[in-house]
């Protein structure tokens, strides 16, 4: 009898749809949304990319995690939805943990999602392939990390990492799947029952009437306002409404670099090239989703001058405020909540900022602006940096709609300063840790998630940080054009190594032609000797959206120690005898 029912019993399992971890995982992406997976494939995730591409998923497999990473972190930002990056165990965990650490510093939303060794094996330090605590080392990296064990606990575990990354102020988080999880099975019906649409997954966070009050009498008060936008108003995508605040104030504003075009750099109210005048002069600045750290100087010190300052700052963070200086003002909650409210409070009859101050900073950002349009219309052979972004410039201009995206030295904070940017989200580049390395990623996931053609302006030294990631935009057939601003070394190539034969530490191989490693992979190289070349190259590539790599070619002698920020780059006071 008990032996006729456990047959029984086997064969109504062998009748009833079965599911697995493969499945569940996938299933539960797909129903919140997920569209793109970038990784790198291996040991335990590779079926489960196959997987997932076979069921409708675009997999965009990369030469390196660390470059996967920033493209998913980039598409965070650009989209509002966590971007997935996949990796295989502890050696590819590590590499795409870098990318992690950067989207929670950044605040674009990110899931790491990599497969581990099982935990009997972590736990007991037995030696697994590829053996580490994974969890462990990604939560001092992460707004978030979760482990799933059983593959009924897939869709809730998706769902805490997709709340975790986007609520409140966005972020990294790691998904651990242990390779067991994968082949688990369990009944279809209930593996569907498991998985967990997320409903109002970054709900709004309204701010308090008295806070908004209190900031906008702190605004009244002033005599000469300055408004400063960061990525966080322009991650926020509340576009119009900051436009109608900004105007409404009459204030000038200074855009943060990747909030560049949220309102176009070229708008009567755009201080960006009086920046030290109103930093320094300023009596109240509020502050809108940007924060007060070291780009900013801190709030403090010689970029701001002797004048008393007040701060107003609009964030979602409460423990943002009060960071580095007194904020008087901290009106907490969603941007574009927060914005929508001061505008409702200033009503129709809101008085604009004294139009003195604003006729100052006028003058002197038109003065700037003259002072250096000559350097950007020398078409010098070898290029400097000027002539080359002069080109770059104009071709940005006639181009507002393609994705920008730019890293380097002094190639990045010169672009800053000289290219102007039209549209929202369109500059997207190294962001508050300064690293170099996220050109090539960035490059990948703004035009598969944006559909627009993308120039990449990189230094020499910044690309290779993930210049391999050219096979892959040639793989995917990418609308991206790079320009590599060659001067045949880190800062500049000039530098000698007076203490034997090798070369100094800052100099690359003279002469280097960075366009012929493209062409090994099919797509189109060119090396420009002069801002005449280089534009024409540039236009053709735009109009072909063929993968295209540009060798800029800069004098070796162009450039300065760090870019902007050598004073960061401590100097020996000691003479060795």
């Amino acid at each position: 009898m008990a032996e006729a029912a456990v047959a029984k019993k086997a064969e109504v399992a062998d009748t009833q749809d079965l599911t697995d971890g493969f499945h569940l995982i996938i299933d539960a992406l797909k129903l919140n949304g997920v569209k793109t997976i970038y990784g790198v494939p291996g040991i335990p995730i590779t079926d489960f990319g196959r997987m997932a591409q076979a069921e409708g998923i675009r997999v965009i497999s990369f030469r390196h995690e660390q470059n996967a990473g920033y493209a998913a972190s980039i598409a965070g930002y650009l989209t509002k939805q966590p971007g997935i990056c996949l990796t295989v165990s502890a050696p590819g965990f590590l590499n795409g943990l870098t990318a992690l650490a950067h989207a929670t510093t950044n605040c674009f939303p990110m899931i790491l999602i990599s497969g581990s060794s099982e935990r009997e094996v972590v736990d007991l330090q037995q030696g697994d392939y590829e053996e580490m605590d994974q969890l462990a080392v990604a939560k001092t990296m992460c707004k978030a990390a979760y482990r799933v064990l059983h593959a009924q606990d897939i869709g809730i575990g998706v769902a805490r990492a997709i709340r975790a990354a986007v609520s409140g102020r966005p972020g990294g988080v790691y998904l651990d799947l242990p390779a067991k999880l994968f082949g688990q099975v369990m009944n279809a019906d209930a593996g569907a029952k498991s998985l967990v649409k997320v409903i109002d997954a970054a709900p709004a966070q309204i701010p308090a009437a008295d806070a908004v009050k209190r900031a906008l009498d702190v605004l009244k008060s002033a005599k000469k306002p300055l408004i400063i936008l960061g990525k966080g108003a322009a991650y926020a995508q509340c576009d119009d409404a900051i436009k109608a605040l900004v105007e409404k104030s009459g204030a000038p504003f200074l855009p943060m670099s990747m909030a560049k075009g949220l309102i176009p750099d070229t708008h009567p109210q755009c201080a960006g090239a009086a920046r030290s005048l109103v930093l320094k002069d300023s009596d109240v600045v509020m502050m809108v989703g940007a924060r007060l750290n070291w780009l900013l100087s801190h709030g403090k010190g010689k970029t701001w001058g002797d004048a008393p300052k007040k701060f107003i700052q609009l964030d979602i963070e409460p423990k943002e405020m009060d960071s580095n200086v007194e904020i008087v003002a901290p009106v907490v909650g969603d941007m574009g909540s927060c914005v929508d409210a001061l505008l409702k409070a200033m009503g129709d009859k809101w008085t604009p900022a004294p139009s003195d101050w604003v006729k100052t900073v006028a003058a002197k950002r038109d003065d700037n602006v003259a002072k250096m349009a000559p350097k950007l219309m020398n078409n010098n052979s070898p290029m400097d940096y000027h002539g080359a972004l002069g080109v770059l410039r104009q071709i940005v201009k006639e181009r507002p709609d393609a994705m920008f995206v730019n890293e380097g030295a002094n190639t990045l904070d010169l672009a800053r300063g000289i290219i102007d940017i039209y549209k929202p989200r369109k500059r997207i580049d190294v962001g508050t840790w300064g690293i170099m390395g996220i050109g090539m990623g960035y490059s990948i996931a703004a035009a598969i998630e944006t559909g627009k053609p993308v120039l990449a302006v990189e230094g020499d030294s910044a690309f290779g940080f993930s210049g391999m990631e050219v096979e892959t935009i040639c793989r995917y057939n990418l609308p991206v054009c790079i320009v590599i601003f060659n001067n045949d070394g880190i800062y500049r190539g000039t530098d000698v190594n007076t203490a034997g034969s090798d070369p100094a530490t800052t100099v690359f191989v003279k002469g280097a032609r960075y366009d012929k490693m493209i062409e090994a992979f099919g797509g189109v190289g060119v090396n420009a000797t002069s801002p005449d070349e280089l534009r024409r190259a540039v236009n053709e590539a735009m109009d072909s959206g063929k993968p295209t790599l540009i060798n800029a070619v800069i004098d070796p002698a162009a450039g300065s120690e760090s870019g902007r920020i050598g004073n960061l780059n401590p100097q020996s006071v000691v003479k060795k005898k």
